[in-house]
């Protein structure tokens, strides 16, 4: 996963600078999870937050300034930029609630520690930034996360009151953790978010299921996370973007053949839709993107064993069946 997301980042960093010409400034990245289990990190049971507010606070000998603020797109993700060479060793990223209760968010109970920033690299007077995964949690665990994780305990640390913008950065001192503890809101019982509905069945069960099956109209109940018009280069990235355009759908891609990449994304997109519906399927969805973008960065043969290994794994290895039922 580090090397996805460092391969991401740095193509981020290069278009950008392929935009706008080589002129100082910093770009800041980072990604919104739920997290659905509360224990406080990533994982397979954890999705991207969309439309979540995130603000920059930089500390300060006039206190903490809101510097600058986001947007998380549909992937989760979010980039702040500035011009110019700001000095950012005293700044942090946060989660910032939006005013009065948002009944499409039903993560937004409690709230992670803000997280601060990491130089990834400098290059040609521009600084790439990278933040941990900020955190947002539901008011209850969800039933298939492990009873043993400490999931009961809301997180230690609550963003702290915002003042309003300002567009100076001042000057940089010891950086100030906020301590505030949460109040989670009592939420009666627990809700899943409208975008990740969980399957009754299969997801507990062991399914794997061909691209054959993903293209019939009376399984279409079963694409949950993503929907058929989704651009291939929006939910695999640059490098997608790059071999297969900017308007290539999940649809088109399941129908790819007669061609060593046409062959790997009909695989990888079947993997990634097999990922989302069956727990035990052999690849999550974080393993599925690595493998994708680690086999467009290689040779055709890497290419071609990608989508053999992914091939094996959507037929179930002979011994897994199917186990879609029809549509209601």
């Amino acid at each position: 996963m580090n090397k996805l997301y460092f391969l991401l980042v740095f193509s981020v960093f290069f278009a950008v600078v392929d935009i706008h010409g080589v002129e100082g400034g910093a770009i800041i990245t980072g990604t919104v999870f739920c997290d659905q289990c509360k224990d406080g990190h990533v994982s397979i049971f954890d999705y991207p937050l969309s439309d979540t507010n995130v603000a920059m606070v930089c500390t300060g000998s006039n206190g903490q300034t809101v510097v600058g603020q986001e947007t998380t797109n549909m992937m989760g993700s979010y980039t702040i930029s500035f011009g110019g060479s700001p000095d950012l060793s005293s700044c942090f990223v946060q989660i910032t609630p939006k005013n009065g209760p948002d009944p499409n968010n039903r993560c937004g109970a409690s709230i992670g520690p803000p997280k601060s920033l990491r130089l990834m690299f400098s290059m040609f007077d521009m600084k790439m930034y990278s933040v941990d995964p900020l955190i947002s949690q539901p008011a209850q665990p969800l039933s298939y996360c492990s009873t043993s994780s400490p999931s009961s305990s809301p997180p230690n640390t609550t963003p702290i009151s915002l003042p309003p913008p300002t567009t100076s950065i001042p000057p940089p001192i010891t950086p100030v953790t906020p301590s505030v503890p949460p109040k989670a809101p009592t939420t009666p019982g627990f809700k899943l978010p409208p975008m990740f509905h969980m399957p009754s069945s299969p997801f507990t069960q062991n399914s794997a299921c061909s691209n054959e099956y993903w293209m019939k109209p009376e399984y279409k109940c079963y694409w949950k996370l993503v929907n058929p018009e989704m651009p291939v280069a929006l939910v695999f990235g640059p490098l997608a973007a790059q071999k297969y355009g900017n308007d290539l759908t999940l649809w088109s891609g399941l129908k790819g053949k007669g061609d060593p990449y046409k062959t790997l994304l009909r695989e990888t997109v079947t993997a990634l839709l097999n990922s989302y519906n069956s727990f035990h399927f052999p690849y999550n969805a974080i393993q599925v993107l690595h493998n994708f973008n680690t086999a467009m960065t290689g040779s055709t043969r890497s290419v071609l064993l990608t989508a053999l290994r992914f091939k094996r794994a959507n037929s179930g290895y002979g011994r897994v069946p199917c186990k879609f039922q029809a549509c209601k």
